[in-house]
């Protein structure tokens, strides 16, 4: 368990966290969202050990960072972003390497280093040089020297910055497999990876704590929107003029116009208006042929960009 309680961090002047307060439990993956400079990188790396906070105290299953710092690092595996690796070791090399830093057991150390090279799917290719290989298997070269100590935490800071769909999907997949097995705290800027990745999320934003929720309540809390999604078939263009005229004054607004002529429009009303039953009534009555209605879905990212505007709450 990790307990984040009053976390203050203070550059001077500038208040980087602003007595932030939160508990990540046994076996979470918690995703850390925020703009640039809200304090996402700043919260990851006190908790790893790497810098002080000004204030407050961290509680890494059970060992406080200042005061017993040696065992709350033993339980903290950091991958920071970028790979800052060693680039003319080869892959088996360089996890070895890690091994010995982490003061792993001389007796087990190649077991270790074999295990974590085939849970991050680098065995066949562990004799090639770090300087041949693709962005997306350095990644898992860094991955697996965080690993190789058996770290029950895991922070990883942008996992996934720089890498193609492919290679996001495949490193994806490898951090919620190891969330059967560690407690993982990861930040990104891709919501769509955090939504699927995480339990929950936690949004920071000008060193506060602006929302901590799963990414479907946090999809909900700001789903008071009323609007639908309509595709069709309005050869004398009347729609504008019905919609515009309707007594229960709905909005339109044209999504985009298909190559067979078809339209695909969004249309919102008041927020206890049965939008269904109102636009198929309107429509059946002038004759426009409806081809598709589904509702307008709410996604992590239209919760995080509406929670940072307003300010969110806890």
């Amino acid at each position: 368990m990790i307990e984040v309680k009053n976390l203050t961090k203070k550059y001077g002047n500038v208040i980087a966290l602003d007595d932030i307060s939160f508990t990540i439990n046994d076996g979470e993956i918690v995703g850390f969202l925020g703009p640039n400079g809200a304090g996402k990188t700043t919260t990851m790396n006190i908790i790893a050990g790497y810098i002080e906070q000004t204030d407050g105290t961290v509680i890494i299953n059970g060992f406080d960072t200042i005061k017993k710092s040696k065992k709350a690092k033993q339980e903290i595996g950091y991958m920071p972003e970028g790979t800052p690796l060693y680039t003319d070791l080869t892959i088996k090399e360089f996890v070895t390497y890690m091994a010995e830093l982490r003061k792993i057991d001389r007796n087990t150390r190649k077991e270790m280093v074999q295990k974590v090279l085939k849970e991050t799917g680098l065995d066949e290719i562990q004799n090639k040089l770090i300087k041949n290989i693709s962005r997306g298997q350095k990644q898992r070269v860094s991955l697996a020297g965080t690993l190789v100590s058996e770290p029950k935490i895991l922070i990883l800071d942008e996992p996934t910055v720089g890498l193609d769909p492919k290679q996001i999907t495949e490193i994806r997949s490898l951090i919620k497999s190891l969330g059967k097995k560690h407690t993982v705290i990861l930040s990104s800027h891709i919501l769509t990876e955090v939504s699927q990745i995480c339990d929950r999320v936690i949004i920071i934003n000008k060193g506060k704590i602006v929302a901590i929720d799963s990414p479907e309540n946090l999809e909900q809390k700001v789903d008071n929107n009323n609007a639908i999604y309509v595709t069709v078939e309005d050869k004398n263009n009347q729609i504008e003029s019905i919609i515009n005229n309707n007594d229960e004054k709905l909005l339109l607004r044209l999504i985009k116009e298909n190559d067979d002529g078809t339209k695909q429009y969004e249309i919102s009303g008041k927020e206890n208006v049965n939008l269904n039953k109102i636009v198929f009534n309107l429509f059946s009555k002038n004759n426009i042929t409806i081809l598709e209605m589904k509702k307008v879905d709410i996604t992590l990212e239209d919760a995080f960009m509406k929670i940072i505007k307003e300010g969110g709450n806890k």
